[in-house]
């Protein structure tokens, strides 16, 4: 999966930038009060949601990704394909925070960075650009009928056939 190496790698990248160049807290408008860099270390979910169960979310970003690496063996659909491995990327995008960061394994916050005042109030980073977007096209791909398979239209379950 390709899209998961490149997403990850991005994550990363952009992560160690902010945290080389910029101070915990800081904020940095980019484009004035459309885009704002705000350095911020996360140690929960969305939201700074459930801040205290950080190896929660570690170990449920394990368990997401073992079912997508599962899944991706199937995968005959461009589309699912590529949601997969933006769900993949951000996923572990965040967990390798939660793995290495301060204050420790699987407790490690993450770092998010951009802000968009006009639209949410939350700071978020790459990772989750990847996990949203992929939310996006998953729900696309139910809402027109592809399948994992490649298949278009509903899947229909094989039942065994009668004899007369």
């Amino acid at each position: 999966m390709a899209i998961t190496a490149v997403w990850v790698a991005i994550d990363q990248v952009t992560k160690a930038i902010v945290v080389s160049v910029m101070t915990e807290g800081e904020v940095v408008p980019i484009w004035g009060n459309v885009l704002i860099f705000e350095f911020v270390r996360n140690p929960g979910a969305a939201f700074s949601f459930a801040s205290g169960a950080t190896w929660i979310f570690s170990l449920l970003a394990v368990g997401v990704s073992v079912v997508i690496v599962w899944i991706a063996r199937r995968l005959k659909s461009v589309g699912w394909a590529v949601a997969l491995g933006l769900l993949l990327g951000g996923t572990l995008g965040n967990l390798i925070d939660r793995l290495f960061r301060e204050p420790g394994f699987g407790i490690g916050e993450v770092i998010d960075f951009i802000n968009l005042p006009w639209l949410l109030p939350a700071i978020f980073n790459v990772a989750d650009i990847g996990i949203t977007a992929s939310v996006v096209v998953l729900v696309l791909l139910i809402l027109t009928g592809r399948n994992v398979d490649g298949t278009r239209g509903p899947r229909e379950k094989k039942s065994p056939q009668a004899t007369p």
